[in-house]
């Protein structure tokens, strides 16, 4: 609610008794990744089952193909389908054999759910199964790599994995950060999101992908807005910095720069997602306390997501967070034109913007400390020539970057399978390896 009076309070509590609060509610409040770690340790002490469950033995193979599963409440429209829509298509049919397992509200009414089925070779609603029974179902179904798209976030059931539902299990796309459990035996990352200097922070061995880890969807519609700067509040000239995280995400530390970068830049506004009253009011008031006149923020309703994309061409900059950064939200940005300027921290959810705009091409806009963060959005502010010639880069580069390549990028994961399926057909176990 951006309540930030007793945050202080608040965070030395989340320190007290690592296993009070989930890995998710503490990420926005501590930049740790050693802190992180032992988090989710002690949750994935509670979570996961205390014996794991005998390793499966799949049957061969008829037609030689790995059977890999996805496990998701997510597969509807939501945000993590919005990237990993791509992927499920592009993938070789040939050599994989696609299974999904729903376990969210059945939405057959939903278009992308609808579409989504017609990509994969199988769909199975596991929603109404105990633990249980989702390892029998999926031991039936002789998968070969399991894969957990939800991780700590909510509607999970990652605790399904500590029961062996395939020889391999990975975790992506969902908790950004360890599980840590060793029943979880990959999560896929790039070189930026997690450099080399912070694996030792994870439990599960490290797939690095070249570009970003982040899977996208480079047919995603955008709806051409038709209402104008005006129509959605905004500024006919006035320079339009925008930021539609999700508030909670939202500290007095990216506040204090975003107030400064208003009161130096006239005319200016910072435009956000509108998320509860309550939240409004406390930012307006948060806002009054550094001399800046509520007016000059602007609350965004949602909208469906092709308009919301339509609308962001609107803005000027996106500015992002710290601890949690934007993750779709910033492929949004970057899908729809809208560069996006990020603070590269330290554990991985602080970290992932800067993987992203370095795939779109972008790598000067992941600065490395609050000061420079600070002077860049300024400088891009003051100086329109540069900030044109950053959005034409974007634009050039959108459909041939690494960030918007989904062919490339489906390859690129294929590859990432066949090596964490072969180690095991070897004998061995996980082991951190980078695919080009």
């Amino acid at each position: 609610m951006c309540d930030w009076r007793a945050r202080g309070e608040y965070a030395l509590t989340l320190g007290a008794d690592v296993g009070a609060v989930q890995p998710f509610a503490s990420l926005p409040f501590r930049d740790d990744p050693a802190h992180q770690h032992q988090r989710s340790r002690a949750c994935a002490a509670h979570v996961y089952p205390a014996k794991p469950a005998s390793l499966p033995v799949p049957d061969p193979s008829r037609d030689g193909r790995i059977r890999i599963g996805y496990f998701s409440a997510d597969f509807h429209n939501h945000a993590t389908l919005y990237l990993m829509s791509g992927l499920f298509r592009e993938h070789d049919r040939g050599r994989f054999e696609v299974h999904l397992y729903s376990y969210g509200p059945e939405r057959e009414e939903d278009h992308h759910r609808a579409v989504l089925k017609g990509q994969v070779d199988a769909f199975t609603e596991i929603g109404s199964l105990t633990d249980e029974e989702v390892m029998r179902r999926a031991r039936a179904d002789n998968l070969d790599i399991a894969i957990d798209l939800k991780g700590y976030t909510r509607g999970t059931r990652t605790r399904m994995f500590g029961h062996r539902l395939a020889p391999v299990q990975v975790a992506h796309m969902g908790y950004p950060g360890t599980l840590g459990h060793a029943c979880m035996d990959y999560f896929v990352a790039d070189e930026v999101a997690l450099p080399e200097s912070a694996e030792a922070h994870f439990s599960e061995a490290i797939v690095r992908l070249a570009g970003s880890y982040q899977a996208n969807d480079n047919q995603r519609v955008i709806v051409p807005d038709t209402k104008g700067r005006a129509g959605h509040g905004l500024p006919e000239q006035g320079f339009v910095f925008a930021s539609f995280n999700h508030t909670y995400k939202i500290s007095p530390a990216e506040w204090d720069i975003w107030m400064r970068l208003l009161s130096q830049v006239d005319g200016s506004v910072l435009w956000l997602l509108r998320s509860n009253a309550w939240a409004e009011a406390n930012l307006r008031r948060e806002a009054e306390a550094r001399g800046v006149d509520p007016a000059r923020l602007v609350f965004a309703p949602s909208l469906p997501h092709a308009e919301h994309l339509g609308r962001l061409a609107l803005a000027d900059l996106f500015l992002d967070t710290f601890a949690v950064n934007a993750h779709t939200t910033a492929s949004d940005a970057l899908w729809a034109g809208l560069p996006v300027l990020t603070l590269a921290g330290r554990q991985f959810a602080a970290r992932v913007a800067a993987s992203l705009v370095t795939a779109a091409g972008l790598p000067e806009l992941a600065t490395t400390s609050p000061g420079e963060y600070e002077a860049c959005a300024l400088a891009l502010a003051r100086h329109p020539e540069r900030l044109a010639a950053l959005r034409q880069r974007l634009a050039e580069a959108r459909m041939s970057c690494a960030l918007f390549d989904t062919p490339a990028y489906a390859r690129r994961f294929e590859r990432a399978l066949e090596m964490m399926h072969q180690r095991h057909l070897d004998g061995e176990a996980p082991a951190s390896f980078f695919v080009e």
